[in-house]
């Protein structure tokens, strides 16, 4: 079966069962419901199971995988927690889903190189508790409690990225395996090397169509001495982005600047049982010694005032602190209290921070314009934001209005030199944006590369290019 051509072979995919469960047993699962919550069950693409769900327990098993998988053409999909939001680990040509449940160990720890080497079932709050102790941390934190493999394949970001960058440079080296069944090492564990192709930034994003992550080497941080945090109210959303924006350019370094509009402060309240002013608002964080990061707020709460907001109300108290980065975390799912019974549909864009403002108020006229509820939450020290569109899915015109406001967010972002996606990557969900992204050239190039690395199409194919 060749899947570049949309077609099932039942005749190969029961070989490749057959051969799946001598070898793996009862980690071979082909059970309807098991099969559909490997495909994808948020936002509104649609749920395309895969034919077999399998467990590997290392390496050498997914080489087994997918060698079985290449020998009948049969499409292999790699699965971490099943948290990304553009249909990923749909499985729309059929194939096998590859679960890194049991893959989830700590490898190795090197706190003196600020590096770690993991697997890539292990999520990053288990990785953190590992680290705990050490003095180091891993700083990715898109929210959802991902695992890491995943987080590496869809290149995420989160609350963190202002300070410490994304997934693409927090990966210092990975263990792939191919579509022939081999290893690929794409690096070492140095900090920098100009030798060779950068085959780590290549996996990096690529979201499992090229090679299936095994093994991944991670860049650590060190815990700061201090923390402060808090939360800010402006009279708008202009005003906020405005902050944000005179924040980074001013060299404050902040760690986090999350963005919710006054909607999404409702929700919050009403799903975490807190008592904020229902205005534009943003969360704010600081890394350092204690001296600095006062320094820092009292920088900040200046810039706010003098557009109108505040009071900045921070504190050093860890457990004030957790309770709001808890909400905000919670924030997609508290948006089901603004509309309940209706579908969560995700979206984001990216667009450089001097157009975030007029990006974020004209989509706000387009919300009011359209008669949508969507909520408006972002990474604005990055120009990253997401709305959480609410959908009623049984009412055509509203999903029709709904997408063609999709439609209209990614244009905007794209004529302001963004991005139709800054953190929640291609899938399927966002393929058709790409030649415009990036021009018919460069989509070649991927698709190029796409061929030489998996030619008979098999690595998570529908995804991308």
């Amino acid at each position: 079966m060749s899947s570049d051509s949309g077609t099932r072979d039942p005749k190969a995919i029961a070989q490749v069962k057959a051969a799946l469960a001598a070898k793996f047993g009862n980690r071979l699962v082909t059970s309807l419901a098991v099969r559909q919550q490997h495909a994808n069950t948020i936002t509104w693409i649609e749920n395309q199971p895969p034919d077999a769900v399998v467990y590997p327990q290392s390496t050498e098993e997914v080489q087994d995988i997918v060698r079985i998988c290449s020998s009948h053409r049969v499409p292999v999909i790699p699965f971490g927690t099943g948290t990304s939001l553009e249909g990923h680990v749909n499985a729309p040509f059929g194939g096998v889903s590859i679960d890194f449940r049991d893959m989830n160990q700590v490898l190795a720890v090197h706190p003196e190189d600020l590096d770690c080497v993991i697997q890539p079932g292990l999520t990053r709050k288990a990785l953190n508790e590992y680290l705990r102790d050490q003095g180091v941390f891993f700083p990715i934190d898109p929210g959802a409690d991902a695992s890491l493999g995943g987080m590496a394949s869809t290149r995420a970001s989160g609350t963190n990225a202002v300070r410490y960058g994304t997934m693409k440079d927090n990966v210092l080296a990975l263990k792939v395996v191919l579509a022939n069944g081999e290893v690929m090492s794409t690096a070492r564990r140095a900090k920098k090397t100009s030798a060779g192709y950068d085959l780590t930034r290549l996996i990096v994003g690529a979201e499992g169509t090229l090679g299936i992550i095994t093994e991944l080497t991670l860049r650590l941080s060190g815990i700061p001495e201090a923390i402060s945090g808090g939360i800010c109210p402006f009279p708008s959303v202009d005003a906020c982005c405005k902050a944000a924006i005179q924040t980074i350019q001013t060299g404050i370094p902040v760690a986090r600047i999350e963005l919710l509009d006054a909607l999404q402060v409702r929700a919050v309240n009403l799903y975490s049982k807190l008592t904020l002013r229902e205005t534009p608002m943003l969360f704010l964080e600081f890394h350092g010694t204690e001296g600095s990061v006062a320094e820092q707020s009292e920088r900040f709460g200046e810039i706010a005032e003098e557009l109108g907001g505040g009071p900045f109300e921070w504190t050093l108290r860890p457990e004030e602190r957790t309770k709001l980065w808890e909400a905000r975390h919670n924030a997609a799912f508290s948006t089901f209290t603004l509309r309940p019974g209706s579908s969560m549909i995700p979206t984001d864009v990216c667009v450089p921070i001097s157009r975030l403002a007029e990006c974020v108020a004209e989509t706000q006229a387009d919300i009011a314009e359209s008669g949508l509820i969507a909520p408006i939450v972002g990474h604005v020290g990055d120009g990253n934001f997401h709305l959480t569109l609410l959908v009623d899915m049984n009412d055509p015109e509203e999903i029709k209005v709904a997408k063609a406001f999709n439609e209209r967010l990614v244009q905007r972002a794209l004529a302001m030199d963004g991005t139709c996606t800054g953190e929640h990557g291609v899938g399927q969900g966002k393929m058709k944006y790409l030649e415009a992204e990036h021009g018919l050239p460069a989509l070649e190039a991927m698709r190029a590369v796409k061929r030489a690395l998996d030619p008979d199409g098999i690595m998570n194919p529908g995804k991308i290019v």
